[in-house]
């Protein structure tokens, strides 16, 4: 019994040193830094929406975020990306909305109705979009994994912190990542591929051609 209990200490011990290199590694990696030149997108990652349509305060940061970029004249598209997978849910669609409310013209706002999570919205940018250059718009926490997986995949990507203010479940949200960021990891090195990927969508045309 000593010996089982011995060996499962030593695997419960290397596998917490896993998780550790692993997410120093994404940290690292994700630090912030500036994108020099021309952009080809704010990518905006969605969060939950009510049922009327309006956007939880994490996600209206992150809309306020984006159009304060796009007021700047620092990107000319937005591509926000959430979740659309059942039809009484639609992340995408209040995202735009909010955004055209606010003078955002509908032209210029790309709608990803399959980014079921950070990675599939990151894929998506990137290997559906054609983005390669991205400003990635999320609140402090989640911005080292997303901008992490972003430059994995391929994308120079910034980060824009959308924290606005206290967030109900903070500290839920800061322990969470501990296990997402492992799992971006594992997502990254198994090349894993989204449920959704879908034809090809150029962001050098209208944004209405999303619509849906």
């Amino acid at each position: 019994m000593r010996t089982r209990s011995r060996h499962a200490v030593l695997a419960a011990l290397g596998v917490a040193a896993l998780v550790a290199a692993v997410n120093t590694a994404v940290l690292v990696g994700g630090t912030r830094r500036p994108v020099e030149g021309p952009i080809d997108c704010a990518l905006v990652l969605g969060a939950g929406v009510a049922e009327d349509g309006a956007p939880s305060w994490v996600l209206h940061d992150r809309l306020a975020e984006a159009l304060a970029l796009y007021q700047a004249g620092r990107v000319r598209t937005i591509l926000v990306s959430g979740d659309h997978g059942r039809r009484e849910y639609d992340e995408p669609n209040a995202m735009r909305a909010w955004l055209e409310a606010r003078g955002v013209p509908p032209s210029a706002i790309f709608m990803d109705h399959a980014g079921f999570d950070t990675y599939s919205s990151v894929w998506r940018a990137k290997h559906v979009f054609g983005a390669s250059r991205v400003v990635v718009v999320t609140q402090r926490f989640h911005l080292p994994r997303a901008l992490w997986v972003a430059r994995s995949l391929g994308i120079e990507a910034e980060g824009a912190a959308a924290d606005r203010r206290l967030y109900r479940g903070a500290v839920w949200f800061e322990a969470r990542e501990v296990l997402s960021r492992t799992k971006a990891f594992v997502d990254v090195a198994g090349g894993r591929k989204p449920r959704h990927a879908g034809p090809p969508i150029s962001l050098d045309q209208d944004g209405r051609v999303t619509a849906g």
